[in-house]
């Protein structure tokens, strides 16, 4: 990528960001005073790319009502996370990621040169666009879906991205994408918000945030949990060079479920988190699990749960 043209893109959109809508609104459902931003860009865009260039920055605390993916670009900065004796130090190359309603407040010292590429997304737009398409890797997958059941659930993550070349690439091409928008820009944003997820999915395992399985059981679990909505046994056999007969028979063995049983699990697992978190219509979360007839997916969600699954969702207050 031509420099000019990024540190254009870059200088373009630290003049934007002033003009964005972070205002402190009053957090409906926390303590009495407490803040939070609303999506502070355009309603019609899903995914937002900001460039923040910070010095003798003092934020108050407030949570957020959308996922953000926050990468240093430059320099170094401290982020006060759900209370004030949390202090963490986000240092050049590493990111700190926040779900929705979690909160921080970032600190950065009067002498600081900070630059933070900030890739913002909807709820909603995370659920239909994004969830669907990335790894069930536990740890990860829980940080993404923890504000569907538990709105302080106040998770973060913040890690170092080894993969440097591959991640700054992402960002930096959305960052060009974004200064230069046409109409199609929004379009063009979300396969590379996919890739830069899974890339920080990828590395987010390797860090020590989850491990990869040793056992075969294990690993075709987890293989089942990536691909919830298309995977078969036969696909599974395939996957894994072994015979189908072979593979139930391990699992019924060492799960104690047969392959039937533990792919439901997943797809009403992920299911509840949907139902009680967003506001997706149950055809369209029976079609993200791989339901191709929603009565097939009533049945098996009541079979499940005992009960349907809009009962379920008000229950939960979505």
């Amino acid at each position: 990528m031509a420099q000019g043209r990024l540190e254009a893109a870059i200088e373009e959109l630290k003049a934007q960001y002033p003009k964005l809508d972070f205002t402190y609104r009053d957090f409906p459902l926390g303590e009495p005073g407490e803040k939070m931003f609303a999506w502070p860009g355009p309603l019609v865009e899903d995914v937002l790319v900001v460039v923040h260039q910070c010095a003798g920055v003092r934020e108050l605390f407030h949570r957020h009502g959308f996922f953000y993916f926050n990468y240093t670009y430059r320099g170094c900065y401290e982020s006060l996370s759900q209370r004030y004796d949390n202090r963490i130090t986000v240092r050049e190359g590493e990111l700190y990621a926040g779900q929705p309603f979690a909160g921080h407040a970032l600190l950065a010292h009067d002498d600081a040169d900070v630059i933070i590429i900030g890739v913002l997304v909807r709820k909603e737009a995370f659920f239909r666009s994004f969830l669907p398409m990335l790894s069930s890797d536990s740890r990860f997958m829980r940080f993404l879906l923890d504000p569907s059941t538990d709105c302080f659930a106040d998770e973060f993550i913040h890690f170092e991205l080894e993969d440097q070349c591959t991640t700054r690439a992402l960002l930096e091409m959305m960052v060009v994408e974004y200064a230069n928008k046409r109409d199609d820009t929004q379009e063009v944003l979300k396969p590379l918000v996919l890739s830069f997820l899974m890339q920080v999915a990828r590395q987010y395992a390797c860090s020590g945030g989850g491990q990869e399985p040793d056992k075969l059981s294990e690993r075709i679990v987890r293989y089942m949990s990536e691909h919830v909505d298309t995977v078969t046994l036969k696909a599974v056999a395939d996957k894994f060079s072994y015979h189908p007969n072979y593979v139930s028979t391990l699992l019924r063995k060492e799960t104690g479920k047969s392959f039937s049983e533990l792919l439901r699990e997943q797809r009403m697992d992920r299911a509840a988190v949907l139902l009680g978190g967003t506001d997706l219509p149950v055809s369209e979360i029976a079609r993200l699990l791989g339901y191709s007839n929603t009565s097939n997916f009533h049945k098996a969600f009541r079979a499940h749960y005992g009960t349907s699954p809009r009962s379920y969702a008000r229950s939960r207050g979505a």
